[in-house]
Formats: structure tokens, C-alpha cells, sequence
């Protein structure tokens, strides 16, 4: 196992945290990781991680630092920048970010000032913190109006983006910048009629990508940067670390034009000195999604998280928008259980070791912290090589572990199932 080689200097000097990791090592390896947001790294995406490039303090940008020695650091950054422009075919890429949320607040910087208005996902209907909550920097610093989805309706096509709110809106609003993607919603959003609506009202549009970059990545998903009408998404943002199966971490692309402000934002406006090791890791999982693989991959995602969608439907569940078409299932809980709530789900599930996370539907009448709903991610999974029917077993035993939530021996019975199912599908730090 990679710990085992890897951590004998951490599990001799500090055994207290080594103990920790072990914990948390072992929880990975037996239960089923089902949050949308999470996957697996592979173990050389771990190893570039913890390499002596977090020794080096390399503030600025390749060929343009502050400090001295950077001859190495220089290449490493610039590999990875190149990488990643191939892998989305981007005239201009930033992967300092730190974090998704980073990316998104230097976009912000560099596209707008102070108390400029906004356009972005409500919240509660799958929008991102940092697309305009009022608790977020995004909410306090600029002015954000939000759009949703259309209503529910018996067949499945509703509770999709509302195209004709958002052009209401830019055009009562006329906003500076237009932001799509979400955290939370299971369907393809098509740039297009964003883009016509952005020209029409003189707006720039800004995709967040952060959950479907690596399906961006594997063709199963298209490219903001180039709608098919011509011209997509002025900037996109995303994370390294969910269906990208990096580092954890952030990125930006963009047209040359925009490569500028957007390097000034990042640094010296936002961040000081980037973590090389980490830069280092995205460059690994930039060659790693490059390869045909990572397609198949990709596609296995998709299919796993309609297979799994379809069990739930079965199984009683009501599924937000009637399905998906991306890594990510969100479900109403109200059609299986009407007394039973996201919060109360979340912790049943837990303790079955089937880990997701709470999650409000669109017109929720629960609050963020109750909810109404759950979402469920095929990323991690999938990398464990889970396929169709594994995802028929689990969507079985989730309903089962909530269905008899009172008895705490079904419920156990359903974790003892899950460590016997994720025995034969450990993470790929843990094979040899």
C-alpha cells in the first residue's frame, strides 16, 4: 500500500496524526464514496504531491519571479500550463488557484469592479457559495442577481435552466458578467443561448466548471470555451480534484486577450507564492486525462450515474429534473418518505457507511441545513472500478439502510454488505 511506503517518517515522528490518516484511510477502503464532488487521486498524482517542490517559494510566474532558483519550479509550472491548454484546446491558462473558489474570486477581479452586477444560479437550485451568497465575498462585494430553474412536472423535462429568466433578467439588469454551471445539477448546460443573451445585453460569460471539467476532458461533455454557435464562455474556472481526478486544487482558462488580468488577479491580487508541489500533481492528472482512457472513463461515469439514477427511480425516489446526464444524481427524498429529511438521510447513511452528502431541491421548503434532498456522485466509485451492476446493488442498499433507518440491525446488516462490496473495489492508492 502507498501509506505504508510512503508515511513511516510521519508514523515515527508524529504517531498521534498517523493514527488519524490510518482512520481516514480505512474509512475510504470501506465505505462507498458518493459525493460528486470527490474522487480518488492516482498514486502519482499523490506521489507529485508530496515532492520537494513545496520547498520552493516561487512567487510570480514563469520567467517572471521574485525570487531566485526558479529554473526548475519555471518548467514544471509551464508544463502544466501547456497541458492544460492542450487538454481543452484554450488560448490562455492560470493553474495557481488554490481552490476553486480561489479561481472564481481572481475571475471576478479580473473581469469586474466593485458592486458590479452579476447574473448567476440561485443557490438553493444548485448554484455555488461563491456565485453570489450574501455570507460570501461573491455577495458582499458585488451585485448579484440570481436566476433558477423551471418548475417540476410530471414527465421529467422541467427544472431545467430557465433561458428565458436569464434574458429577462440581463435585460432588466444589464449585467457585466453572466455566470452558468452549478454544484448541484445533473444536466448538460448549453453555452449557446447564454452566449446570445451576453452579446445581446454586452455582458461576458463566465463558466464555472468545477464539477465537469473532467468530463469536459473525456468528450462527454462540451467544451464551454467553443459553443456551437462559435464563440462560448469568455473565462472558465474549475477545480483539479473532482471528475478531473487530480490534486485538489484550481485553474482558469481563457481567451489571450483576457491572460493578463486574469495573471495579475491571481497574483499579485488574490494569492502570494503558489504550491508548486500541487502544480506539479495537475500536471500528472492533466497527462492522465489526456489519454484515451481517461475518455472510457469518463463515458463509465455517465453510464454509472444513470444506472444508478434509474435503481433510485425504482426504488421510489423522485429525481430532480428526472435524471441525468453528468456524474451527478440529485434526489428528492418527499416521494419515498415524506417525513424524512436530507439531514436525517445524510447521518442514517453514515452509519450504513454509504457516504453523500444533504442537498436541497429546487423550491425546497426545508432549510440548507434540513433539506429535502440528497446528492449522489459516481466519480469516486468509478475510479474503483464500480460498473453498472455494482451501482443496482448500491442503489439498493441505500434504500433499504433508509427504509428501515429505525432498526439499527438492518442497518448494519447494509454496512456489512457495503464492506464486503468495497473489498473488491479499493481505491488505487490501495493496490499494488
Amino acid at each position: 500500500m502507498l501509506q505504508d511506503n510512503t508515511l513511516r517518517h510521519v508514523q515515527s515522528s508524529d504517531p498521534e496524526l498517523y493514527s488519524m490518516i490510518e482512520r481516514e484511510r480505512e474509512r475510504q477502503r470501506t465505505t462507498l464514496q458518493l459525493i460528486a464532488s470527490e474522487n480518488f487521486a492516482s498514486k502519482a498524482v499523490m506521489e507529485a504531491t508530496g515532492t520537494v517542490l513545496t520547498n520552493k517559494y516561487s512567487e510570480g510566474y514563469p520567467k517572471k519571479r521574485y525570487y531566485g532558483g526558479n529554473q526548475v519550479v519555471d518548467d514544471v509550472e509551464q508544463l502544466a500550463i501547456d497541458r492544460l491548454k492542450s487538454l481543452f484546446s484554450a488560448e490562455f491558462a492560470n493553474v495557481q488557484p488554490h481552490a476553486g473558489a480561489n479561481a472564481n474570486a481572481a475571475a471576478y477581479l479580473a473581469l469586474l469592479e466593485t458592486g458590479d452586477t452579476v447574473l448567476a444560479m440561485r443557490l438553493d437550485q444548485g448554484g455555488h457559495l461563491t456565485h453570489g451568497s450574501p455570507v460570501n465575498f461573491s455577495g458582499r462585494l458585488y451585485n448579484f442577481i440570481s436566476y433558477g430553474v423551471t418548475s417540476a412536472v410530471p414527465d421529467g423535462s422541467g427544472e431545467r435552466i430557465d433561458i428565458e429568466q436569464i434574458h429577462k433578467l440581463a435585460v432588466e439588469h444589464r449585467p457585466k458578467l453572466i455566470v452558468i454551471g452549478a454544484t448541484a445539477y445533473p444536466r448538460v448546460i448549453d453555452v449557446a443561448p447564454v452566449r446570445e443573451i451576453a452579446d445581446e445585453v454586452g455582458a461576458m460569460v463566465m463558466f464555472d466548471a468545477a464539477h465537469v471539467a473532467g468530463l469536459i476532458a473525456g468528450g462527454v461533455y462540451p467544451n464551454p470555451l467553443h459553443s456551437r454557435a462559435g464563440k462560448g464562455a469568455d473565462v472558465m474556472t474549475f477545480t483539479t480534484h473532482k471528475t478531473l481526478r487530480g490534486p485538489r486544487g484550481g485553474a482558469i482558462l481563457a481567451g489571450l486577450e483576457l491572460g493578463p488580468k486574469i495573471d495579475k488577479a491571481v497574483f499579485p491580487g488574490l494569492q502570494g507564492g503558489p504550491l508548486e508541489n500541487t502544480i506539479a500533481a495537475k500536471a500528472v492528472a492533466f497527462k492522465e486525462a489526456a489519454q484515451p482512457d481517461f475518455k472510457g472513463y469518463s463515458r463509465k461515469v455517465v453510464q454509472n450515474a444513470q444506472a444508478l439514477a434509474q435503481e433510485l427511480i425504482e426504488q421510489g425516489f423522485r429525481l430532480v429534473s428526472g435524471g441525468t446526464d453528468t456524474h451527478l444524481i440529485l434526489c428528492d427524498l418527499r416521494t419515498f418518505d415524506a417525513e424524512l429529511s436530507g439531514k436525517e438521510a445524510q447521518e442514517v447513511l453514515d452509519k450504513a457507511g454509504i457516504t453523500c452528502n444533504r442537498n436541497q431541491i429546487p423550491f425546497d421548503p426545508r432549510s440548507p441545513f434540513v433539506t429535502s434532498g440528497l446528492r449522489f456522485g459516481t466519480p469516486a466509485m468509478t475510479t474503483c472500478d464500480m460498473g453498472v451492476a455494482e451501482m443496482k446493488t448500491i442503489g439498493s442498499l441505500i434504500a433499504r439502510a433508509l427504509r428501515f433507518r429505525a432498526d439499527e440491525v438492518k442497518v448494519e446488516s447494509v454496512r456489512k454488505e457495503v464492506v464486503e462490496l468495497t473489498s473488491s473495489f479499493p481505491p488505487p492508492a490501495e493496490k499494488d
